[in-house]
Parts: C-alpha cells; sequence; structure tokens
C-alpha cells in the first residue's frame, strides 16, 4: 500500500483543461438550437481560444473573459486590454425585435447580401398596445389587443416576414412572446454569445450566456459576416453571498446594485455575479438580474453555470445542451484567483425588497423606508396601478408566485385597491399559467392578463384612468421608468420592484405598504396579512407550448421578395448618407443645449411613435422632443435662427437643413443611455447634424453615432458645458486630422464676436474613422472593406 502525493495546482488545473479539450470535442455535435438543428454549438473553438488567451495573460481569467475571449476572430493576435483594446468578435447569433428590426433589415437590404452568415432572429413583439376602455376604464385584455395591432400592423408584419423567408431568418409571429424570453426558452446556451438589437438583450446572461443590446449596423455587420467590435469590457465583480428568503426575490439583487452604481456605473463593463448565494436563486432570476443591468450601462452581465441551468434547459427540451454544458463546466466559470476592476459583495440573507424610482431606476428604496421616504419627497401615496411582467419579470416562476399573493387575498376577501395588468413573457409562459390556474386567480383579482407582448412596459399603454398632468403613483416589475416612459404622462411616479411586490401594493393600495409587516382589512372587518410568497420555479407537469407562432425560413428562398410598399408611411427604403467633405465643420448652430437626463426615450420617444420605426424621415419627426431646452426649461421648444421664433426641435432641424446650416447638439452627462435604438443616432444624422457633444454618453448610444457617420465628441472638462449657451455657434477644429487619440478644438462663437476655445476628446478608433470618412459604417461595407 502507498499513499499518492496530491497534485499540485498547476497540474490540476492542467489536467481540467485537458478534460475540458476532450469535452469540447465531443460537443461539436450539439445543436444551438432545437429549430436549427444544423448549427452546431462551438465549444471546441471556444476552448482553443480559451487556452491560447490564458498562454498568452499568463493569468487566471474571469468568466467573461473566458466567454468574450473565446470568441475572438483571432485570438493569436488580439490586443487584450480590459477596458482599451477594441476586440473583433464572432457572435453565435444575432436576435432582433421588430421595432428595431425594421431598420436593421433596411440596411441588411442597402448591403445587397443574400443572406445572413449567422442564425438570426425577429421578434415581433414591440408593436402590440395595452388598451383600456374609454368608458369603464378597464384592461380590454390580451385578444383584444392582438386582433388591433395584427389589423393595425400588417404591413411591418407582412414586411418582417417576407424579409425572413427572403434571407433566411427565423420569424416569431405577434404573439410568441417577448424577444428575451423567447431567446432564453429557444436559443440562450451558457458559454456562447450573442447580439441583439435591444438594450435588454442581457437576459440571456441568465443562462450563462455574453449578450450584449446593440443598434441594428452592429447587427448587420454580424449577419454580413464581419467581425463584430467591442472595447475590451472592464469586468465587475459581484459577490452574493447569503441566501434569499421570503419576501426578498432576484430582482431585489440588481435594485440594490442599481443603487450602488448608478445608471452609469457600469459603463464599458460587464458584470460577473459569482458566490455561494447563486445556489438559491433560479436560473430565470438570473436572467432578471442581467436583463436590469441595461439599467447600470453595464455592456452585459453574466451568471457561470449552475446546476439551476441545467435544470432550465431540460425543462426547456434542451437535455443534450444542459449534458454538453455541464461537461464544458471547468471553462463555464471563473479561474481561481481571477481578478476583478472592482469588487461588491450583497449579502442575500440580508437583502430587503426594494422600490426604485420615480423616474429614475437607480434611486433605490428599501421597502421598509418607504412611508419616510414618501413623506419626505411629497410623491403620490396612492397606487393608481400596478404591473407585472415584460421581459424583466415574466417567467413561470414570477407568475407562480404572484398568483399565490393574488389566491391568498382572494380567499381572505380582501379586493384589489389599484389596477392590476399582467404581462406573461411568451406563448409557453401564457399556457402554462392557463392550465396551472393561475390565468383564474389573476382574474379573480381583478387583474387583466394582457398579450404576450412588452405593451406597457415601452410605452405601449394607452391609459384611460388617468389624464395627462394628473400626479399619480404606477408600481411595475418592468425594468425602466423614465419621465413618461409608460404611459406618456410626465406626472405618472413610475416604481420599479418584484412581482411580488407589485402584486401585494395592488391589493395595499399604496407605495407605502409593506407586506412583510403591514395589515389589511378584510370585507368583514378581520385583519389579513400575507404570508411570503411560494411558486414552482419551473412547472411540475412541464410546459405547455400552447399555439405554434414560429416561421421558419424556407429552404428554398429563390424568388422571394421583400415586401414594401412604394407609399407607405411606415416603411422606406434607406438612401446612403453622404461622405464627409474632408474640411472641418465650421458655423455650425447649436441646435439644443439640453439639460439634464437625455435618455433615448427623450431623443427618440417610444410609445405613438413605434409605428415610424421602419420610416426614417417620418420617426425623424419625434427628434429631441422629450429633452428639455438649457435656455427655458421647456421641451421641444428652440430658438430657431432661420425664422428667428422659438420652434420644435426636428422643425428647426430641418430648417437649418434646407438652408445649409450645420448644427451640433450639446449634452448633458450619460447622454443617451436607456434604450439600444439606432434611430436616436440616424435621426441627427438625417436631419443634417454633424455632432453630439457631452459630457458622457451611454456605450450604445456613442456606437450608434459612429456607425451613421456622426462625431460623438465629449468634453474634456464637463464644466465647459456651461461655456456655450444655446444661440451659440460653433467650429468643430481637428476634424481633418482625426486620429485614434487626436484632440478636437471647439471654437464657441458668441453673439458679441467673442469666441471661447473648448478642448474635446473623442473615442474613435481606426476602422471607425474610415466610417466616419465613408459617411456611415454600411457605406464602408458596401465599398468592399
Amino acid at each position: 500500500n502507498f499513499t499518492m502525493a496530491p497534485l499540485s495546482r498547476a497540474a490540476v488545473a492542467v489536467a481540467g483543461r485537458t478534460a475540458a479539450m476532450v469535452s469540447a470535442r465531443k460537443m461539436s455535435s450539439v445543436s444551438m438550437s432545437r429549430l436549427e438543428p444544423e448549427k452546431f454549438i462551438n465549444y471546441e473553438g471556444i476552448d482553443r481560444n480559451i487556452q491560447i488567451v490564458r498562454k498568452r495573460l499568463d493569468r487566471p481569467l474571469t468568466y467573461a473573459e473566458k466567454i468574450v475571449y473565446g470568441h475572438l476572430d483571432n485570438a493569436e493576435t488580439s490586443e487584450l486590454v480590459r477596458g482599451e483594446s477594441y476586440l473583433r468578435l464572432r457572435p453565435d447569433r444575432v436576435a432582433m425585435q421588430d421595432a428595431t428590426a425594421q431598420m436593421a433589415v433596411l440596411q441588411f437590404i442597402s448591403s445587397g447580401l443574400p443572406e445572413a452568415a449567422v442564425p438570426s432572429t425577429i421578434h415581433c413583439d414591440h408593436l402590440i398596445a395595452a388598451q383600456q376602455d374609454p368608458k369603464t376604464k378597464a384592461f380590454k385584455g390580451g385578444k383584444a389587443d392582438m386582433a388591433d395591432a395584427i389589423a393595425l400592423n400588417k404591413e411591418v408584419y407582412d414586411f418582417l416576414s417576407s424579409a425572413g423567408a427572403k434571407f433566411g431568418l427565423g420569424f416569431w409571429k405577434p404573439g410568441s412572446g417577448i424577444i428575451h424570453q423567447i431567446v432564453l426558452e429557444n436559443y440562450a446556451f451558457p458559454g456562447g454569445m450573442m447580439i441583439g438589437t435591444d438594450s435588454h438583450t442581457p437576459n440571456a446572461g441568465g443562462l450563462g450566456m455574453c449578450a450584449v443590446g446593440v443598434g441594428g449596423a452592429d447587427a448587420v455587420d454580424v449577419m454580413a459576416g464581419i467581425p463584430w467590435e467591442l472595447k475590451a469590457p472592464k469586468v465587475i465583480g459581484v459577490k452574493l453571498t447569503g441566501k434569499l428568503s421570503e419576501w426578498t426575490s432576484p430582482k431585489d439583487v440588481i435594485l440594490k446594485l442599481a443603487g450602488i452604481l448608478t445608471v452609469k456605473g457600469g459603463t464599458g463593463a460587464i458584470v460577473e455575479y459569482f458566490g455561494e448565494g447563486l445556489d438559491s436563486i433560479s436560473c430565470t432570476g438570473m436572467g432578471t438580474i442581467c436583463n436590469m443591468g441595461a439599467e447600470i450601462g453595464a455592456t452585459t452581465s453574466m451568471f457561470p453555470y449552475t446546476a439551476r441551468m441545467g435544470d432550465y434547459l431540460r425543462a426547456t427540451g434542451r437535455p443534450e445542451i444542459a449534458s454538453a454544458s455541464e461537461s464544458f463546466a471547468a471553462n463555464l466559470k471563473a479561474d481561481e484567483g481571477a481578478q476583478y476592476d472592482q469588487l461588491i459583495e450583497i449579502d442575500l440573507s440580508t437583502l430587503e425588497p426594494h422600490l426604485n424610482g420615480p423616474f429614475t431606476p437607480d434611486l433605490a428604496t428599501p421597502v421598509s423606508e418607504m412611508k419616510a421616504k414618501v413623506a419626505q419627497e411629497g410623491w403620490p401615496e396612492t397606487l393608481t396601478a400596478g404591473l407585472i411582467g415584460s421581459c424583466t419579470n415574466s417567467s413561470y416562476e414570477d407568475m407562480a408566485r404572484a398568483a399565490n399573493l393574488a389566491k391568498q387575498a382572494s380567499d381572505a376577501g380582501v379586493k384589489p385597491k389599484a389596477y392590476f395588468a399582467i404581462s406573461p413573457g411568451s406563448e409557453q409562459v401564457r399556457a402554462t399559467i392557463d392550465r396551472d390556474g393561475f390565468v383564474a386567480e389573476f382574474e379573480r383579482a381583478n387583474g387583466a392578463v394582457l398579450a404576450n407582448a412588452c405593451g406597457p412596459c415601452i410605452g405601449q399603454w394607452k391609459r384611460e384612468d388617468v389624464q395627462k398632468g394628473e400626479r399619480n403613483s404606477i408600481v411595475t416589475s418592468f425594468n425602466r421608468n423614465f419621465t413618461a416612459r409608460n404611459d406618456g404622462n410626465p406626472e405618472t411616479h413610475g416604481f420599479v420592484s418584484s412581482p411580488e411586490m407589485v402584486t401585494a401594493m395592488v391589493f395595499g393600495g399604496s407605495i407605502t405598504f409593506n407586506p412583510a409587516t403591514d395589515t389589511l382589512k378584510t370585507e368583514s372587518g378581520e385583519d389579513f396579512k400575507f404570508q411570503p410568497p411560494y411558486g414552482d420555479e419551473l412547472p411540475t407537469r412541464g410546459f405547455d407550448a400552447g399555439e405554434n407562432t414560429y416561421q421558419e425560413p424556407p429552404a428554398d428562398r429563390a424568388g422571394r421578395e421583400v415586401v414594401i410598399d412604394s407609399n407607405s408611411q411606415r416603411l422606406q427604403l434607406l438612401e446612403p448618407f453622404s461622405a464627409w467633405d474632408g474640411k472641418d465643420y465650421e458655423n455650425c448652430a447649436v441646435l439644443i443645449k439640453a439639460r439634464g437626463k437625455c435618455t433615448t426615450d427623450h431623443i427618440s420617444m417610444a410609445g405613438p411613435w413605434l409605428k415610424f420605426r421602419g420610416h426614417l424621415d417620418n420617426i425623424s419627426n419625434n427628434f429631441l422632443i422629450g429633452a428639455t431646452n438649457d435656455e427655458n426649461g421647456e421641451m421641444n421648444s428652440i430658438f430657431n435662427k432661420v425664422s428667428g421664433e422659438f420652434g420644435g426641435v426636428p422643425d428647426t432641424a430641418r430648417d437649418y437643413k434646407a438652408a445649409g446650416i450645420k448644427w451640433v447638439v450639446i449634452g448633458d452627462e450619460n447622454y443617451g443611455e436607456g434604450s439600444s435604438r439606432e434611430h436616436a443616432a440616424l435621426e441627427p444624422r438625417h436631419l443634417g447634424g454633424v455632432a453630439i457633444i457631452t459630457k458622457s454618453k451611454a456605450r450604445i448610444h456613442e456606437t450608434n453615432l459612429k456607425k451613421q457617420g456622426m462625431l460623438p465628441l465629449d468634453f474634456v472638462n464637463a464644466a465647459d458645458y456651461d461655456q456655450v449657451g444655446p444661440r451659440d455657434t460653433v467650429d468643430l477644429l481637428g476634424v481633418t486630422e482625426l486620429a485614434p487619440g487626436s484632440s478636437i478644438t471647439m471654437r464657441v462663437n458668441k453673439a458679441d464676436g467673442t469666441s471661447i476655445d473648448v478642448p474635446l476628446k473623442h473615442t474613435f478608433n481606426e476602422q471607425q474613422i474610415e466610417w466616419f470618412k465613408a459617411g456611415s459604417a454600411l457605406n464602408f461595407m458596401n465599398r468592399g472593406n
């Protein structure tokens, strides 16, 4: 007998990597999706890149680095400096929602390519509005909303369906569900990389995927087989300890983190979660956390592989992917000793339920402190509506826990005190919760089950119970709550919370109601107190797929044509933007000096404007109408130098363009945060703008501006924002010498003949400069580059 000496840490690591390589080779025959049986997971290629990068960097890798670097176009030569290097990556797939897909497809048509180079899908979820009856104020419900949406949006749906058939894109029909839930159910897999034309694409991080929200031009690059460019993200580590219990939900993790990092604290970084606390979070709960990571500006958020992911994969009919992930698990987590650029720890055992808002998703308040906060701030205390669902919280588990609370209240004879609406995340979730009795419980509580769509979360809410300008409070399980975001009313105070807390507050009737401590009165006058919610993570009887809403690309696409009516007011083929003329920009008007928060909702509103997402000229009529003019504190009211009067922002921009006057926008901090909508970059380009000059910008918006041939510039000194007046003219000097790291001087010309020179900075790299010179990234691509 003898005792074997323990292996060294290095030997163990080598053995683990060898096993991973062998497993990776075995996994090359596993399909990425049941719907795409001939497209395979490339764990072998990911593993090969990881080994190259590990050898080059000679240090432990975070999980985020493994997956990002695992998708490098050339791992041997790529520069790999977090926060500095530009990476060229090969994502596994592309997903597009119908509002952004219109412009992405129109750009793809302009490329002249015959088909998408990677698996790509279109999801019809944004154009379906929740409607209330003008007389009764009751929600009409999912069936009525769907019928109206199909009639209203027929030409857009026909366009997208025909484009899918022509270019080989999977098409999910209206009613199928919200893009991110569909991706989680059918396409996401641990270790994969995808991009999506929606800022909440990171939802797939709940299944261990590196999923990044982008503009349509980025999607076109990947669909064209061109490497996708991303600045190497920094990595923020979030260590989760303890265990979720009782009223605390996964949503509270990201609500707490938003309060810590603010809306721009994650900019340029991937948020990577780890720690023993992961064991108490379901796969869809992880998706919730990753989804709302968009609200802290993160490039994406990711969880390492856990057994709960395997459970979800098997429950959604993908046991082979679960097995493959388990075999590849050594690469689906951070290396021991991996270093993070910032480290945050959250103890789940002491974490409290939160309400975030109003008007910004990073104003975090524990529910236990809301009474004092409301009294201090003067927010409307009475709750007018509670809405659950959206891409953030519409899983089976979310619905089960909310239905449990509704049942508790109804059984006790407690009536709801606010309007209650429920948006299922997908047809599969809807059919399953209907079968399992949850829909009946919601309806017993006067809840309206809406269409399987985004609905009020993105402003698709024809609200009738509150008039515009009327102060009121709503609580939702959504992700975003900017001014007028949900119902178009700037006086609606929107608060974001978990589905459980929203449901309890519907019965409490107040944003200060704390179900953990407060009691309610039943109809008979007795005291009632909620018990902590419970709901199964996954349906014990399996999922009910419901109606088949998927259109597979035809095998024979010869002769297929894309359907566009030449007289359409909703769809318009794109004309190429003009190339740069090779000169500095001089005597440019300041179109508007925007004060304070200016999100993509302020730049290019959603809601009723969604119908014009495929028609650039028409949708440009909403450009910056939600921004506050620093000159007068008003929205959509700026001084027009041509007419000499005050007028709307888009109208003034059109006058300047017609008069041959170039113009710039001056903006505040984190300009362009929020949605990935590239219309916020296309519109200023279309209307004659040349530069967006701000204190700072959100990542996606900055990239979108570059893609469309605009100059996204920032003040070197943020205080110089105050040097520019709304009626000044500016010269941009140094554009002719534009190079990586170069500086540009903005000469601010005052009405009295004096001028001030203000230094500006940019983040252009060499390729992006070529986009600018060509007039857009699409122009550059079409020249054969």
